[in-house]
């Protein structure tokens, strides 16, 4: 069996696997809600926006020669094996990578990719839940933080966590647990 087809039926099946398992995550997803946050996000002076994106359009992602439908979507063997080469994903990631922030300004994570996805702060970037990407993706070492998520950690395509308020001066880090070169900086003051 070639590496890519071996690694993307092992993918496959530990998404599945997550995916059927009893405290899969919890879908956090209510158009009007998201729509009526994210305007006051992009206005407001106290939210600051990170947005996660991927290649995929909603459940078209997720086994051996499945192809992500968005317009320049991509088949999962081609995934893994760019991910292998690279270590990321470049449609795969959070926008902004470094944010500027205040004391007292909440961060929002808005899912606009068609991929579940999770905003997790984290000490230091490391590895995530899912090994092979963990492995393809050079992040051996496991976020601690992504070993303790909880099933509303989750955020679903066009879901958002608004739950992370900036609480002191300093450097925080968040990241995708499922997709770890996800990540962003916030910088606060």
């Amino acid at each position: 069996m070639r590496r890519s087809t071996f690694l993307a039926v092992a993918l496959s099946s530990l998404l599945m696997v997550a995916c059927d398992s009893p405290s899969a995550p919890v879908l956090r997803s209510d158009a009007p809600a998201v729509a009526t946050r994210v305007a006051g996000a992009q206005g407001g002076a106290d939210v600051r926006l990170i947005t996660m994106k991927d290649a995929c359009e909603p459940g078209s992602f997720g086994g051996a020669g499945v192809d992500c439908l968005r317009n320049g979507g991509i088949l999962f063997d081609k995934f893994i094996s760019q991910l292998g080469e690279h270590g990321i994903m470049r449609a795969w990631h959070f926008a902004p990578s470094v944010v500027h922030a205040k004391v007292g300004q909440t961060l929002m994570a808005v899912n606009r990719g068609g991929e579940e996805h999770t905003f997790t702060e984290v000490e230091e970037f490391g590895g995530g839940i899912v090994p092979v990407l963990d492995t393809l993706s050079g992040n051996l070492d496991v976020a601690p933080e992504c070993l303790a998520l909880e099933p509303d950690d989750f955020i679903q395509p066009g879901g958002f966590d608004a739950d992370d308020e900036v609480e002191e001066p300093g450097t925080e880090h968040y990241q995708c647990c499922i997709h770890p070169w996800m990540r962003t900086t916030v910088i606060a003051n």
